[in-house]
């Protein structure tokens, strides 16, 4: 590839890197126009040698690879990738001319993430790699333990329902002495509960039903719920209910006879904590209330589940220290 292509579709600070491979050096510059006309930044490789130099140089985010390639083709190049700790998560779009369900078959074996048979319409491939792109974003976010989306999420969600101008509420859970759990059964244990707390939530919010709620894993112990303010108090109270009961089954069943487990401190004394319960922190935008800001919302909610952490029980505490 020549200085004078790279500089044409080189990278940009802030937006998706394209990588384009093909030995067809008019398909590849075509393929790269459209892409770049669309937003995207563009680097070209004619061969799969080229490809991993590029690569390894410029970090794409996603690749869009000929199928029919010499020395090394789409398959053994997009086996490459997979089998390197560095590009194994790269999103991949495979290209051919051919067209036999077998050749998909093998492409997708080999770790493509799509797969598109020339001649092929351009508007369908810019928008596969958009998606391609927004699938391995949302993966990259999402819990391996709940499966619920991660703070990058959160922010745009958030972000989302300032603009749309309708009232919402932002909810900060905690699960109050899970330290005690795991010190007591360890971190296999305490997974158990987290899951169990993903479960209860996702039991509430179709118990309450629509408008639709937001579910997010901010870690830990941590857990973000987004909805309209109507839908606080039967929210909370569902899931403060369902994950009690829930956590009831997760302890030894002496301890949730007893209520309480023993917890060794630094000395060896053992001291009694009681079994879990749920703080949660409510910000809310009603009452003529506006934020322009998530963070600002995430702070005040995480201000008002400490609040809710000096109640006893399970307690729900709304910004202004308005409780339900």
């Amino acid at each position: 590839m020549s200085t004078s292509e790279r500089d044409e579709f080189g990278p940009e600070p802030g937006r998706d890197l394209i990588l384009v491979v093909d030995d067809d050096k008019d398909i590849a510059h075509f393929v790269a126009l459209n892409l770049k006309l669309d937003g995207f930044d563009v680097v070209v490789a004619n061969d799969g040698r080229q490809a991993l130099e590029e690569i390894d140089r410029q970090r794409p985010s996603l690749a869009v690879l000929d199928l029919m390639m010499p020395e090394i083709d789409g398959l053994e190049l997009t086996r490459r990738l997979r089998a390197n700790p560095i590009t194994a998560t790269l999103p991949i779009i495979m290209l051919t001319a051919k067209s036999m369900t077998i050749d998909k078959v093998n492409g997708l074996k080999a770790g493509a993430d799509d797969y598109m048979v020339k001649p092929f319409d351009t508007s369908e491939l810019v928008a596969r790699v958009r998606n391609t792109l927004n699938r391995n974003q949302e993966s990259r976010e999402v819990s391996p333990l709940t499966g619920l989306p991660g703070n990058s999420r959160m922010k745009r969600e958030i972000s989302d329902r300032m603009r749309s101008g309708v009232d919402y509420a932002v909810g900060y859970i905690d699960i109050d002495r899970f330290k005690a759990v795991n010190d007591v059964y360890g971190f296999d244990r305490g997974d158990a509960f987290i899951q169990a707390m993903a479960r209860s939530l996702h039991r509430a919010v179709v118990k309450v039903g629509l408008p639709p709620v937001f579910l997010g894993h901010i870690g830990g112990d941590d857990f973000i719920f987004i909805c309209h303010p109507d839908q606080i108090r039967p929210l909370t109270q569902a899931m403060v209910l369902d994950f009690e009961s829930e956590a009831d089954k997760l302890y030894d069943p002496e301890h949730a006879r007893q209520g309480y487990i023993e917890v060794p401190d630094r000395k060896g004394n053992k001291q009694r904590a009681a079994l879990v319960t749920l703080s949660i922190g409510v910000a809310t935008s009603g009452k003529g209330r506006r934020f322009d800001d998530p963070r600002m919302v995430m702070a005040i909610a995480s201000d008002m589940k400490k609040t809710a952490k000096n109640q006893p029980g399970s307690y729900v505490a709304v910004d202004r220290r308005n409780n339900i």
